[in-house]
């Protein structure tokens, strides 16, 4: 009996210390896995998955089919011309209508890593000014966002942004997406997108 009570607890400590899946969401090579949104432009070139405005002038964004509540995930981007894009968590999209919270990707003193609510509240916590310096105009970028209950963790190149809690946020759940600012004349590259669960 004491053998079947140890075997129990050995299990038990095993299953709570499992490692998180670590998932690759964009393969380098197409865009299996994602649905674009609106018209813009998403195209993959040299294993980089590139997002550029098309003629419409839109909001474009690209979603992954799966959905996503609790993850720590890591990207790279670099920016060229007008970089206004992000990263969109627990969303949902009809047409190219978003419902719910973007980490921004942005030019310089633009607040990139802060968390904005498309459709809804607007922006729920912005950067300090004294982070603005942390994003590398024309570089590539990592950004680092964390999502777990109501928990929400923003990092830039390594340094922590954003570090808050939100109710609303906390009941979602949805789809990673990436988006296209309208406007025209934008182009940011990815690359490296892996999610781990949580």
């Amino acid at each position: 009996m004491k053998r079947i009570v140890l075997f129990g607890l050995v299990l038990g400590l095993f299953v709570m210390a499992a490692p998180a899946k670590k998932i690759t969401l964009f393969n380098g090579k197409d865009l299996s896995g994602w649905k674009v949104y609106g018209t813009e432009k998403w195209y993959v070139k040299d294993g980089e998955l590139i997002c550029e405005s098309g003629p419409d002038k839109q909001y474009g964004y690209l979603a992954t089919e799966q959905t996503y509540k609790n993850f720590d995930l890591s990207v790279q981007f670099k920016q060229e011309a007008n970089g206004n894009s992000g990263v969109f968590f627990r969303s949902s999209i009809e047409g190219t209508k978003v419902s719910g919270w973007q980490v921004e990707v942005a030019p310089k003193d633009h607040d990139t890593g802060g968390v904005y609510e498309s459709y809804g509240r607007g922006w729920l916590e912005k950067i300090p000014s004294e982070k603005e310096n942390i994003l590398k105009p024309e570089e590539w970028n990592t950004m680092r966002i964390r999502v777990e209950g109501d928990h929400v963790q923003t990092y830039l190149n390594g340094k922590p942004m954003i570090d808050m809690h939100d109710a609303k946020i906390g009941a979602a759940d949805g789809s990673i997406a990436l988006q296209i600012h309208d406007g025209g004349g934008i182009k940011v590259r990815w690359r490296k997108l892996v999610l781990k669960t949580l």
